[in-house]
C-alpha cells in the first residue's frame, strides 16, 4: 500500500491520557473539573521554560531595537495563535504593522477554515520566508504543537540558511523531536483530554508563551511604563477611556485636563505623560523621546530637558 503515514503515536501530544479515559462517560460538572486539574499543568510548563523564554525576549527585543523584524510561524492552532499575538500588538504597543508578522499555512484564508492539508509541504514554509526576505537582524519563531509539521520546519530552516534567528517551540521533549534552533523552547503539558486534540492545553500554553514573548519584547522596547499601556493605539472609546486614566493616575491632574493634554500631544500616552512632566511642548518632547530610544523612564529622568 502506498502513502502509508509514519506512526507519530509516540509524541507526547499523540498520547493518550489515562487520566481522561471515561470523557465520554462524564457528567458536564466533571468534564470541566477534569479540564481544570490538566490545565493546571500549563503554569507547570511555564515555569520549566522560563529560561528559554527568558532568552528569546531578550534576543528579539536585541535585534528590533536595531530595525529587526519578528515572524510567528505555524499551521493549524499553532499558526493562528501566532497570528493573533501579532495582530493584537499594533493596538497594545502602537507598533508598525510589519515589526511582528504572523505565518499561517495556508495563508489568511486558513485563519476561519481548516486547511490542515497544507502543513504537509515543506516548500511552502521555505518559500514563506523567501517572500518576506529574512536577513539576520530578523527573528523567526517556529510553533508547532508536536514539532514535526512540515510548513514549520520549512520555515525553520529557511530562516537558518538566512541567518535569522531561530526559536523552536513546541510541546514534546527534545529526545521525541530534535531541532537545530538558536532558542529551543519546549512546552510539556502532557497528553490532552481529548487525544491529540493540541487546541486544548497545548493551545493554551502556547498562547501564554506567546504573550509573555511579546510583552516582554515590549517592555524592554520601552512601550510601558511601570505596568501601564503608555504606547497604545488610542483608537476607540474604550482606549480612549484607558488612556485618560493612566494620565490622571500618573499626574493626578483631573479628568478634563488630561484629556486637554491628551489631545496637545495628539492622542499619544508618552507624550502626553512627558509634556507633564517636563513642561515641554509636543515636539520638543518627542525629541527628547527620540533621544533616549522611545524608553519614557529614561527621558523622565534624564538631565537634558530643553525648553
Amino acid at each position: 500500500m502506498k502513502n502509508i503515514p509514519r506512526n507519530l503515536g509516540h509524541l507526547l501530544t499523540e498520547q493518550v491520557n489515562p487520566d481522561s479515559l471515561n470523557l465520554d462517560q462524564l457528567s458536564s460538572l466533571e468534564l470541566v473539573e477534569l479540564f481544570n486539574r490538566e490545565d493546571a499543568q500549563v503554569l507547570t510548563a511555564i515555569a520549566a521554560a522560563k529560561t528559554q523564554l527568558a532568552q528569546a525576549i531578550d534576543r528579539t527585543a536585541a535585534l528590533l531595537r536595531r530595525g529587526g523584524r519578528l515572524f510567528y510561524a505555524g499551521a493549524g492552532t499553532s499558526g493562528r495563535l501566532g497570528v493573533l499575538d501579532a495582530a493584537e500588538c499594533p493596538p497594545t504597543f502602537c507598533t508598525h504593522p510589519d515589526l511582528i508578522q504572523g505565518i499561517i499555512a495556508g495563508g489568511a484564508g486558513a485563519l476561519v477554515r481548516s486547511s490542515e492539508d497544507l502543513e504537509d509541504r515543506f516548500e511552502d514554509g521555505m518559500q514563506a520566508i523567501a517572500q518576506r526576505h529574512l536577513t539576520a537582524m530578523d527573528v523567526a519563531i517556529s510553533i508547532t504543537a508536536g514539532g514535526t509539521t512540515p510548513f514549520v520546519r520549512g520555515i525553520l530552516q529557511g530562516a537558518r540558511q538566512r541567518g535569522a534567528t531561530t526559536i523552536f517551540m513546541a510541546c514534546v521533549p527534545p529526545e521525541q523531536v530534535k531541532v537545530d534552533a538558536d532558542i529551543d523552547i519546549r512546552l510539556l503539558v502532557g497528553p490532552e483530554v481529548l487525544a491529540g486534540s493540541t487546541r486544548l492545553k497545548a493551545g493554551t500554553v502556547t498562547k501564554m508563551a506567546l504573550n509573555i514573548i511579546s510583552t516582554g519584547v515590549m517592555v524592554q522596547l520601552g512601550k510601558v511604563y511601570g505596568n501601564r499601556m503608555v504606547d497604545m493605539a488610542v483608537t476607540n472609546h474604550k482606549l480612549h477611556d484607558r488612556a485618560l486614566r493612566t494620565l490622571q493616575d500618573l499626574t493626578g491632574l483631573e479628568r478634563s485636563d488630561c484629556a486637554l493634554l491628551l489631545e496637545n500631544s495628539g492622542r499619544n500616552v508618552k507624550l502626553a505623560l512627558l509634556m507633564h512632566w517636563t513642561g515641554l511642548d509636543k515636539q520638543q518632547a518627542a525629541n527628547l523621546l527620540d533621544r533616549h530610544d522611545g524608553n519614557l523612564r529614561a527621558a523622565k529622568n534624564s538631565n537634558d530637558h530643553v525648553k
